[in-house]
């Protein structure tokens, strides 16, 4: 018990109770059925589950994209239940990287101009650059998006994400739209951060291949946390068997 109450104190975010409801007339959809989730410093968390099962609503409320129904979820010692729009957009502005399905990348922007765009705005950014460098992409800064490949643009959706420096990074499904080549390349920039950055990663597939680089993984199944597994030793991307 004792270890477990310093693992939540030293956790970087804490999610308990986590419901949603959403309402659609008289009709209510429950993404959401009292979830806890921890996430600790330098973790790398993959979330498993069907369509439908609540990852993306869950993502979406421990970054402060969504407020839950009933339930908290507390930054280090903040706690963002109550925290208002402006204290969820500061949040998300200072402490969290996105990373979707979808780049949206701004076509006429090359690689370093939309890495730029978050540097901008940033407290102690990396320099546009580095950031394309860490996902290997430093020889394609000057390109635009129509003249990279898939994997190449979610990279640099990644390096735009990683490139404030945020405490948390959080994808959903970032390996959706890929070819099983491209998304190994997109999960090895996704592992470099975590692992040369200390970043708090975790990670949406349905993909259950994918677990096999994780510090732990956890299954989500009709809004609850249905079971949680530790891996002894993480595989890197490139060992995993597609």
């Amino acid at each position: 018990m004792a270890k477990a109450v310093i693992e939540h104190a030293s956790a970087s975010l804490v999610a308990r109770g986590l419901t949603k409801i959403y309402r659609t007339g008289e009709v209510e959809i429950h993404a959401l059925r009292g979830a806890d989730f921890d996430l600790q410093p330098g973790e790398l968390v993959v979330l498993l589950g069907p369509s439908g099962s609540g990852k993306s609503t869950l993502l979406n409320i421990l970054g402060g994209l969504d407020t839950p129904t009933a339930g908290t979820v507390r930054f280090r010692d903040h706690d963002l239940t109550d925290a208002g729009e402006g204290g969820l957009t500061a949040f998300r502005r200072e402490h969290v990287g996105f990373v979707f399905q979808f780049y949206n990348l701004i076509p006429s922007l090359t690689a370093r101009e939309n890495v730029a765009l978050v540097t901008e705005i940033a407290r102690a950014p990396l320099k546009p650059e580095d950031a394309l460098s860490l996902v290997g992409l430093e020889e394609r800064t000057e390109h635009f998006p129509a003249q990279l490949s898939g994997g190449e643009q979610q990279r640099v959706a990644i390096a735009r994400a990683i490139a404030k420096q945020p405490e948390i990074l959080l994808c959903d499904e970032p390996t959706g739209a890929l070819d099983s080549e491209t998304g190994i390349l997109v999960l090895e920039a996704i592992e470099r951060v975590n692992r040369e950055l200390g970043t708090s990663t975790a990670v949406i597939t349905h993909n259950t291949v994918v677990s096999g680089m994780a510090d732990r993984v956890v299954h989500i199944a009709d809004g609850r946390i249905a079971a949680v597994e530790h891996n002894a030793e993480r595989q890197s991307p490139s060992e995993l068997a597609w």
